[in-house]
């Protein structure tokens, strides 16, 4: 298998713009110990190319093979249980600890590569949704493989209609009618405001990037606000810092960074962010003596940042390098985000 290296998306608006039929895996379910979850997701291409992960590369091997009969009309349904250590059924010794069970569909023109098409919809524009796959089945109404999806007017047997239109943090399952209905939430990518365009903001947004953010750079200085120093922002904008407000009215961000290195320039991007407490971190670079400074000038509208300003900003990995400092900013990010502490796993 050759994985491609680019995004699940862009792989899968390439393969549709050419037309050509594709294989989406979906972790169906899991026990124990597992790399992906339920509702994680990978493209597969008819000439072994690949997007996304669903092992550490273990099992994508024997996904390529079974992706032959799929590209052909067949879905499949494929069972990994590594919790043997001899691992003799599958022979791949991965010995962590778990099983899983993954869907493989065929998306192509004539099922408008549904539900892959709703989930990068809603990804592109930042709108939640919910997709549903039949995953099990002898009720030829839901077939194996059926996808549905919570735009859609269908028919679906009630408890199935109920969960897919819900606020859903995690996959679920409802088995109903016959048929196992694995319903799964699409994972928005997070929205980052970098405020600051020098150069150090260029490595921040190249690993933000990577990790498929919507990165938003904006400057006060034309000479840094300039698109083509940061190819993985979705969008770099000339912007005085006192005009900020107009910006986080018109848009949402789960994140932002102040980073301009220019005290008054921060202070006056710290006084509108306050203003506007649905963007739940707001990073700081700079010492922690200089935080306190810009505090002390933004006198009481300094609470509103209060529970949501990180500063000095990052993770304490030993940071010293511009590259390193990004970092442990998009980690702290990715940390706070997600509920964690950002700590080791275990010692």
């Amino acid at each position: 298998m050759n994985h491609s290296g680019v995004s699940l998306g862009d792989f899968f608006r390439a393969g549709r713009d050419r037309g050509e039929p594709l294989v989406l895996a979906t972790v169906a379910r899991t026990l124990g110990s597992t790399y992906r979850k339920a509702g994680a997701q990978m493209l597969i291409a008819g000439d072994g190319r690949a997007a996304g992960l669903l092992s550490g590369g273990c099992l994508e091997s024997d996904l390529m093979e079974r992706a032959r009969t799929v590209l052909a009309g067949t879905p499949v349904v494929a069972d990994y249980d590594t919790r043997s250590s001899d691992d003799v059924i599958w022979g791949i010794g991965l010995g962590c600890e778990g099983a899983m069970t993954i869907l493989m569909t065929r998306l192509d023109r004539a099922n408008d590569y549904q539900p892959f098409a709703f989930v990068d919809d809603c990804r592109r524009r930042g709108v939640a949704g919910n997709f549903a796959l039949v995953t099990q089945s002898t009720n030829v109404v839901y077939p194996l493989g059926a996808a549905f999806r919570s735009s859609a007017a269908v028919e679906l047997p009630a408890g199935v209609a109920e969960v897919l239109h819900e606020s859903l943090r995690a996959a679920t399952t409802v088995e109903t009618e016959g048929a196992t209905f694995l319903i799964v939430p699409v994972e928005l990518p997070p929205r980052l405001l970098v405020l600051g365009a020098g150069p150090d903001a260029m490595p921040l947004v190249e690993i933000a990037g990577l990790m498929n953010w919507h990165v938003t750079v904006l400057d006060h200085r034309p000479a840094y606000a300039v698109a083509e120093h940061f190819p993985r922002a979705r969008r770099v904008a000339l912007n005085p810092a006192g005009e900020l407000t107009r910006e986080l009215n018109a848009a949402h961000y789960d994140a932002a960074v102040v980073m301009s290195h220019h005290l008054l320039s921060d202070q006056a991007y710290l006084a509108a962010l306050a203003e506007h407490a649905a963007i739940p971190y707001l990073g700081l670079l700079g010492p922690a003596p200089r935080r306190s400074r810009l505090m002390q000038e933004l006198g009481d509208k300094a609470r509103g940042l209060e529970g949501r300003l990180h500063g000095p900003i990052g993770l304490d990995i030993g940071a010293r390098t511009p590259e390193t400092i990004a970092l442990a900013i998009v980690s702290e990010i990715q940390a706070a985000l997600a509920g964690r502490s950002g700590g080791f796993f275990g010692k």
